[in-house]
């Protein structure tokens, strides 16, 4: 029977010092930061394990809840929205090297679309942002619907109404 991989909460039973995803600033706030911000609420990292092993750490995301002027979006959205807009921001995303290319990025941006689509429903969203490491990892978001800013190189939104339209697996 194979183990089942599960998605929740970062938490002391989590093995932060271990993950290493090849970037030292992404391994360094899962190593030193995601948890304090957890516990003061100012943003919610989770994990990526397998339920016989939830120790280890596949990969992570962290969200939170941003604010953008509408003056950063792409001009055909800034007529459908106020001076400033809230939405959800994927603040990180990272998959440990030994797991990369396997798709575990995308199980993680399809949780992190779903924590912001139920969201939603009882805060005032706008969207999704995120901000790309590279161009390549901005391509990789792009396939999913992402548009990017054009002031900010590697900032993209995907709006709400888009999430809302894409079939999740």
């Amino acid at each position: 029977m194979t183990a089942q991989l599960r998605i929740e909460s970062l938490t002391k039973i989590h093995n932060r010092t271990e993950f290493d995803c090849g970037n030292q600033a992404l391994n360094t706030f899962l190593q030193t930061t995601a948890r304090q911000h957890n516990d003061k609420g100012l943003s919610k990292t989770f994990v990526l394990c397998r339920d016989n092993n939830q120790s280890y750490i596949i990969g992570y995301m962290t969200l939170v809840v941003c604010e953008v002027l509408a003056d950063d979006i792409p001009h055909t959205w800034q007529k459908k929205y106020p001076r400033r807009i809230p939405a959800a921001k994927l603040a990180k995303l990272a998959i440990s090297s030994d797991y990369q290319q396997q798709g575990y990025g995308e199980i993680l941006l399809i949780d992190a679309i779903q924590k912001t689509l139920t969201a939603s429903k009882s805060i005032g969203l706008s969207g999704l942002f995120v901000d790309a490491k590279d161009k390549q990892a901005k391509a990789y978001y792009q396939r999913f619907g992402f548009i990017a800013l054009a002031e900010q190189l590697n900032n993209l939104f995907i709006p709400l109404a888009t999430l809302q339209n894409l079939s999740l697996k």
